[in-house]
């Protein structure tokens, strides 16, 4: 067992928490090998998001929270194209369990995840993978355990590694609550960005244990719908735009008719009258009667 203090509050585990059936930690914690309302940690920053938009942001460092709910296995997600900030995608293969495509992903990269070539290192930018983990788990902030649950989405950098002091990725942070017999649910958990890394990584220490009454709270909360609805993994298609509509004057016939105009008619020329000529007796009388003259 880790020699690192439990919390850094220097309390004990209170027994109601030591005496608790924790399925819920073990199944978090894993092996060894292995449009609600949600926080992300685009940019380092911490970023509140309701129905896909942000409405707050929170610059500090680290947050208190207990993680009320989480699922039990690691997902992933693979997007061909690039990544555009603020535009919605859909993802063109995405794995509920990490092991083979979902049912319901557009374009399955292969019939296993073991398989793909979408995970093999290098397929991705550098030596990372093109096809990226992730795992989902539902807080409640520690200020309002009764309020908003939130769904919280993990990188793989913030899931798997191994511990640096009291500095523990996520899954190494559930096996350390699971040696000291304490459930993930019964703690105040703080998430603290890495600063040593160049991308945004958390890393997860205990502060505290929860009151009694605190830990009743966060155990209906890990059973509500917005909780269950937090780790659910899946993707609304996204519509392809339409094109724009034309104004009512220019029809589809009308703009066909602008786009090939008509051939000119041609228009035929009145040719004048030809002289009549004039007979050989007509113009000897004409000279007789200049002779007369």
């Amino acid at each position: 067992m880790s020699e690192i203090t439990l919390f850094k509050t220097g309390s004990g585990l209170p027994d109601y928490l030591r005496a608790a059936d924790d399925d819920f930690t073990k199944k978090i914690a894993g092996n060894n090998g292995g449009g609600g309302k949600s926080i992300s940690i685009e940019g380092g920053v911490w970023r509140m998001n309701v129905g896909g938009e942000e409405i707050a942001k929170n610059e500090d460092r680290s947050m208190n929270f207990v993680v009320v709910n989480g699922s039990p296995t690691i997902s992933r997600v693979f997007y061909s194209g690039t990544y555009v900030k603020g535009q919605a995608s859909t993802p063109d293969c995405f794995s509920v369990d990490g092991k083979a495509p979902d049912a319901t992903a557009t374009a399955p990269q292969s019939s296993a995840c073991a398989t793909c070539p979408q995970n093999i290192e290098g397929s991705g930018q550098g030596t990372s993978r093109a096809c990226r983990f992730f795992q989902r788990i539902a807080v409640a902030l520690e200020g309002d355990l009764s309020g908003n649950v939130y769904r919280l989405q993990l990188p793989s950098k913030s899931i798997f590694g191994k511990p640096e002091g009291d500095k523990m990725p996520f899954q190494a942070y559930a096996r350390f609550l699971v040696g000291h017999g304490v459930p993930m649910n019964g703690v105040v958990t703080e998430a603290r960005f890495d600063t040593s890394q160049s991308v945004p990584v958390l890393t997860f220490r205990a502060v505290r244990p929860l009151t009694r009454e605190e830990w009743e709270t966060a155990k209906q909360q890990g059973q509500s719908h917005d909780a269950i609805q937090a780790l659910e993994v899946k993707y609304a298609a996204v519509a392809p735009k339409a094109a724009p509509a034309l104004p009512p004057t220019f029809t589809k016939e009308a703009t066909a008719a602008v786009a090939k105009p008509a051939e000119p008619v041609k228009r035929e020329t009145k040719k004048a009258d030809a002289p009549v000529p004039k007979s050989v007796d007509a113009v000897l009388a004409a000279w007789s009667s200049d002779d007369d003259e």
